[in-house]
């Protein structure tokens, strides 16, 4: 049996300024655009590899271990537009074999919990497109590729780039004008840190897709989300990027999270992403600042519980030092690089000393590269998953 394979990692993106709200639903066309910070794959990543055969009878995938279904209109979307690319090189030469007509097999693990508001389908979906792009050998460049990747989900698309990555929503129906474009690169800011507080890894209620649709079609305040709000905070948190003005940064990244979830509440009936323990991240953070007489960190929650929590490397002694002084008791610590006692244990007055009950791990990155080409193979020489 002759099998083709090539592997390749992804990333998590965090939005700053969320994406929330579809023009179209097939295309996953935005009704704003957003702006995303790429996390290390050290510590999130998905690694997919993609394999073809004459031998295979049918597609497949499996995930984590699991037979998942290919049959999503999502899933065969980006297989379509994929095998397309591949014709089209096999059209200019006619010696190369066959592998736009030959079945996927793909393979597929997470080294974070699958569906719980940690950006997995994000990741999932960059990994995807990008082992089957190396896979075919395609051209394309990351952006081109990135239309491919938000048909399968829609912050898919930020996933094919590292630091800092911008998801241009476009006007054309057909929605080739809708991709991503990298605003910095990791090198221009590789002090940017990230702290997420595992709040929940259960499946959240409200599933991103129906929690959208819901918004758009019943929320008085989206509209004005998505004309006043979004498109002036845009080009702001561009600025504030390639400036490296943290204090701006934090600013847009909080008030953005807070709008996306009012939005979220505003719907009818309403979404409630948060949970008691979010609220009073968000309440521990303000403190931090307002005692601290300037922004040093910044919370945002995607459509979750979990809190991620930005700061400058400059000020990681405070900021973890707050982070351990309530969290300490949950798992995490033990990939801390530095010895915890060097951090500050500051203290917010009014803080619940039994905060920490409701988070079951930290999380400690950093700011991260795009895919990454791997030789890992997931897949053996039959075709399917290894065992083990």
């Amino acid at each position: 049996m002759t099998i083709f394979s090539a592997s390749s990692t992804a990333p998590v993106n965090i939005a700053t300024l969320k994406y929330w709200g579809k023009r179209d639903k097939l295309l996953n066309l935005p009704t704003n655009s957003s702006i995303s910070v790429t996390l290390s794959q050290n510590d999130l990543r998905t690694l997919t590899t993609a394999s073809c055969s004459a031998d295979f009878d049918s597609d497949k995938l499996w995930l984590n271990g699991k037979l998942e279904s290919l049959e999503s209109v999502r899933s065969q979307a980006c297989l379509a537009d994929l095998r397309g690319l591949r014709e089209k090189v096999e059209a200019k030469d006619e010696s190369l074999p066959k592998l736009s007509q030959y079945k996927l097999h793909i393979v597929s693990e997470n080294n974070f919990p699958t569906a719980a508001g940690l950006a997995s389908s994000a990741a999932g979906f960059a990994a995807l497109v990008s082992a089957i792009a190396k896979l075919y050998k395609l051209p394309e460049d990351m952006s081109e590729l990135s239309k491919i990747a938000r048909k399968g989900s829609g912050s898919a698309c930020r996933s094919l780039f590292g630091g800092f990555v911008a998801w241009e929503m476009g006007d054309l129906e057909n929605g080739e004008d809708s991709k991503a474009v990298e605003v910095a690169p990791l090198s221009h800011w590789p002090t940017m840190k990230a702290a997420i507080l595992v709040v929940s890894d259960d499946k959240k209620d409200t599933p991103s897709t129906s929690g959208m649709q819901q918004t758009v079609a019943t929320s008085d305040l989206f509209q004005h989300r998505i004309t006043e709000v979004v498109p002036k905070r845009f080009e702001e948190m561009k600025k504030a990027i390639l400036a490296k003005d943290f204090e701006k940064f934090a600013e847009l990244t909080m008030k953005d999270s807070n709008s996306f979830h009012a939005v979220c509440l505003d719907s009818y009936p309403p979404i409630f992403y948060l949970n008691d323990t979010s609220k009073q991240v968000i309440k521990l953070i303000h403190r931090l600042n307002e005692q601290e007489g300037k922004t040093i960190a910044a919370y945002t929650f995607d459509a979750g519980p979990n809190a991620v929590i930005y700061y400058d490397e400059i000020n990681e002694k405070k900021v973890l030092g707050l982070i351990y002084n309530y969290f300490s008791q949950v798992a995490g610590w033990e990939k801390y690089s530095k010895d915890v006692s060097t951090l500050d244990k500051i203290e917010v007055q009014g803080t619940n000393p039994d905060i920490y009950k409701g988070v079951s791990k930290v999380i400690l990155t950093s700011i991260g590269n795009g895919p990454q080409e791997t030789t890992d193979s997931l897949i053996n020489d039959q075709g399917l998953p290894k065992s083990g």
